[in-house]
């Protein structure tokens, strides 16, 4: 898949290219908030783009609304713990907007994800396992690893060299090693000013699953980012994909909405599940 590209229309942040074919403003600087949705329309126009999509604070929410831009999904207390966050998109084609199998898949899961009678504690993990952050020097096995699980990915996560990049820009990775070996990976990509972090990029080799590593590389990511002063944590999660939805909602995490048909992985366009933990909203999972 060909690499999107990140550009700074003022001091914001969007990504955009053919792979997701979409303009997906990923951090929004105050000061662009006049000029941003125009920049965002041109890049659409331009290219052809058939979903613009936009992660954004309160105080911005209406006047994307008023350029016709609609909620998918909603973080209460995103910002600081303070300011709500909002998943906001716009369809310049109408099919990308139909939303499928999303509604049903998305409701049978919730089901699926109610809490079991058994469940209780923190997760455990396979003896012989340690969980540890990643450094630079892990990226070739993170890259392997990645590209073993993931056919096509919305970033390039299969080149250690991005990784790496990503990694001195702030986001930090996770990992499982098993006799010293990468058996699974999540990272934190995280906002500082925001105080919030999205924990991502889960990804378990074949031969290893059903071993409990993904619930614990959450909950130690989870530590690690309350330590340094995080207030929210979210996943965008894929819709069918189950099992990382479950985990996330057995976590404690609370369904925040579907990004319709939002990032293309494996080879498809696929709907995406948001999931958060804010502070006063830590509830039991949704049992809707």
């Amino acid at each position: 898949m060909t690499r999107d590209t990140v550009t700074r229309p003022g001091a914001s942040a969007v990504q955009h290219g053919p792979g997701n074919d979409r303009v997906y403003l990923m951090k929004l600087a105050v000061e662009d908030t006049d000029t941003i949705i125009p920049a965002m329309d041109a890049l659409a126009d331009r290219y052809g783009y058939s979903k613009l999509f936009a992660r954004v604070p309160d105080s911005a929410k209406d006047r994307f609304c008023a350029a016709g831009y609609r909620a998918e999904a909603h973080i209460p207390g995103m910002y600081r713990g303070t300011e709500d966050g909002w998943f906001l998109a716009r369809y310049p084609d109408p099919v990308r907007a139909e939303p499928g199998d999303a509604a049903p898949l998305t409701a049978d899961l919730l089901r699926s994800a109610r809490p079991r009678p058994d469940a209780c504690g923190s997760p455990g993990m396979a003896s012989g396992c340690v969980i540890e952050e990643a450094g630079p020097v892990d990226a070739d096995a993170l890259a392997e690893l990645y590209t073993d699980v993931f056919e096509t990915y919305p970033f390039p996560i299969h080149d250690p060299a991005y990784l790496r990049e990503t990694m001195a820009d702030g986001i930090r990775y996770f990992v499982v090693r098993a006799e010293g070996r990468v058996v699974a990976a999540s990272s934190a990509e995280v906002d500082v000013s925001g105080k919030n972090a999205e924990m991502s990029d889960f990804a378990t080799h074949p031969g290893y699953r059903g071993m409990g590593l993904c619930p614990a590389l959450l909950a130690a990511m989870e530590g690690e980012m309350r330590r340094t002063g995080i207030i929210t944590t979210y996943t965008i999660a894929r819709a069918a994909f189950y099992p990382v939805n479950i985990t996330f909602a057995r976590a404690g995490y609370r369904f925040g909405g579907t990004l319709v048909n939002n990032t293309q992985i494996c080879g498809a366009f696929e709907s995406m599940n948001v999931w958060y933990k804010s502070p006063g909203r830590e509830r039991a999972p949704h049992r809707d």
